[in-house]
Formats: structure tokens, sequence, C-alpha cells
């Protein structure tokens, strides 16, 4: 977890911490320069890279990952070397501010915790900066053709990620959003073609996250009884409410908190999905078995 001394630390340095939040496949990699450009950001951090300029500073790309669900704990930072890597080059740059790249509020805070930076104190929305139109076309050709951009340029891709390249674009930027005016520039973004999309995507079902759930209560306390569960998932993650049966005397019966982040932790660990909130609800205290 983000500690309080870290935070100081980052203060004391006036770091700074914007996030840029979308759905997956909105175009929020495609605008990110776009956003650098108006709040005068120095440093990205997107899909498991940091990235300064036009330059790859440290970290891997998730886009390299072949399976759908190793690219999601890539770019959350899983991989305790991962995270360790990206947070030394962090130390070593000097820079003012930086801009977080997640599909939820969640996953970019869960991105800075273990990167150890500040939360966000910015978050702009893909609506923002993008309209419904230009968002409706990128989640089309995200969808049918399985493009990806990553905001950096060919040269790049091509010299650390030569086997998912697949084209690169040149994005004038003239729009200033109310800004005062600025010298137009052209910035060059890649197209790769993810391993993960060659083979399909992976995708947990509720009755396999359900199974999940009452395995992590009955290792959490085996006298606990799940009387209801219920899945939901949205664009922000997976929300679980829990109705239980508690024996008297159990320590759940006061720290029902403690189970909320045992049943997180271990499901994000293990899949790398994002739940989003654990809603539990004693349904009625009985005699232990």
């Amino acid at each position: 977890m983000f500690s309080i001394i870290s935070g100081l630390l980052w203060i004391v340095r006036g770091i700074r911490v914007y996030a840029l939040v979308g759905e997956s496949g909105t175009g929020k990699s495609f605008r990110a320069k776009l956003v650098a450009q108006k709040y005068g950001i120095d440093m990205i951090i997107d899909d498991g890279l940091l990235i300064r300029g036009d330059a790859l500073l440290a970290g891997r790309s998730a886009k390299k990952e072949q399976l759908y669900m190793s690219a999601v704990k890539t770019a959350l930072f899983h991989d305790k070397a991962h995270r360790d890597e990206v947070a030394r080059a962090l130390q070593r740059e000097k820079f003012r501010k930086i801009l977080v790249i997640g599909t939820s509020d969640k996953m970019v805070r869960k991105i800075c915790e273990r990167l150890q930076i500040p939360h966000p104190g910015k978050i702009i929305r893909i609506e923002d900066v993008a309209s419904r139109e230009e968002i409706e076309k990128a989640i089309r050709s995200r969808k049918i053709e399985g493009k990806h951009v990553i905001p950096v340029p060919a040269l790049e891709i091509r010299r650390n990620y030569p086997s998912i390249f697949y084209d690169s674009i040149r994005v004038f930027l003239k729009r200033n959003f109310g800004t005062a005016p600025a010298r137009p520039r052209v910035y060059e973004k890649s197209v790769v073609r993810p391993e993960y999309t060659k083979r399909g995507r992976v995708s947990i079902s509720e009755a396999a996250l359900s199974q999940m759930v009452i395995h992590c209560v009955d290792e959490f306390d085996d006298s606990v009884r799940i009387r209801r569960l219920n899945v939901r998932s949205d664009t922000q993650g997976y929300r679980l409410t829990l109705v239980l049966e508690v024996p008297f005397g159990t320590h759940l019966a006061s720290n029902a908190h403690a189970l909320q982040e045992y049943i997180v932790e271990n499901i994000e660990r293990f899949t790398g999905i994002l739940i989003e909130e654990v809603n539990i609800v004693i349904d009625r205290f009985a005699p232990r078995r």
C-alpha cells in the first residue's frame, strides 16, 4: 500500500499526478499526448510502460503478453520485478507531472499505489478529450481489427517489440481546449496488434468468479455459510454482494472488513480483474456447528 513517508517525499518534490480514464478501446492511448500537451505533463504510464516524450524509459508492454489475463496483470504492475523497475526509474527521473492511464478510477489508484506515487489529483475522462463519434470509431477499430495504440514513435516499438508492430500514424495536435495558443506539433504513434488478440480474449464467467469467492470465504473462515451470492460487472469492474450466516463468537461478526479485503486481494492477485466493491450482509447469527 502507499506509505505516508513515500507520499510526503513526492509532495516535497512537488509531483502532481493526473489520470486519463475510459473504457477499454475508447482511444485513451491515442489521446495521451494531447492531454500531456494541454497540462504540461512530462511522463506517461500506459499499459505497463513508463514513457517520457518519444522514449520508453522502463517497464514492459501489456500488448506483448500472449494471454489477455496476463496483459491485465502487466498493466496493473502485478509482478514485483516489473513494478520495482518502473518505481526506480521514477525515482531517478526529474519531472513535475505524470499521467496514469487506466480503464477505471480504481485501476489508476492501484497503479499509483504499486508504484508508490500519490493518487491522482485530477482525473480526466476520455469524454472530456474525445467526441462520441471519435470514441465509437476507436471502439469499432478495437473490436473489428484488434488494433491498439502505444503513444511513442514506430522506431521505439520496432526496436523493443518488433513482433507486435503493425503501423505508425502521425497526429497533428493543434487543439488547446481553452488554454493559451501553443505552437502546433506533430506526434507519431505506433499501432500494434497484441499477441492476445490473435488468440482470442479470455474472460471470467460469473459462475467461475462465484466459485472463487466461495473458496475465499471458506479459507477465511470455514464456519461461515454463504446464503446468497450476487455477481455484477460493469465498465468499472466486478461488484459482489454476499449474504452470510455467521456463527456466534466468530471474529467475522466484528471484522467483516477483513473478509472484504481478503476476497479482493486474492481474486485480483490470481486473475488480474478488478473488484470494485464487496458488499457483505450478515443475514443471521447461528450457533457454532
